[in-house]
C-alpha cells in the first residue's frame, strides 16, 4: 500500500490529552493518531454514526417511557425496579 506522510503541530495541552487517550488504549501516540486518522476518513462509519444519532432522536422518547431515564426520573418498568 502505498503510504503519505502528515505532519501536525498541537499545543502541549493538546498533546497530553492524546497522549493520555493513546497509553488508556495501550497504543503509542503515532499509533493512537494513525487510528484515529484512519477512523475520521472512513466514510462508512460517519454514516453509521449518522443513522445511529437519527435512531436515538426518534425512539428516545420510547426508550425512556419503557426503561426511565439514566437519573433514575421516568415512568418505566426499570425505573420502578
Amino acid at each position: 500500500m502505498d503510504q503519505k506522510q502528515i505532519n501536525v503541530r498541537v499545543d502541549a495541552e493538546t498533546h497530553a490529552g492524546i497522549e493520555a487517550r493513546a497509553q488508556a488504549a495501550g497504543m503509542s501516540v503515532q499509533a493512537y493518531a494513525k487510528q484515529v486518522l484512519a477512523d475520521e476518513a472512513n466514510d462508512l462509519r460517519h454514516r453509521f454514526l449518522g443513522a445511529g444519532a437519527h435512531f436515538a432522536d426518534a425512539w428516545a422518547g420510547t426508550f425512556a417511557e419503557e426503561f426511565g431515564h439514566p437519573d433514575g426520573a421516568g415512568n418505566g418498568s426499570a425505573a420502578a425496579a
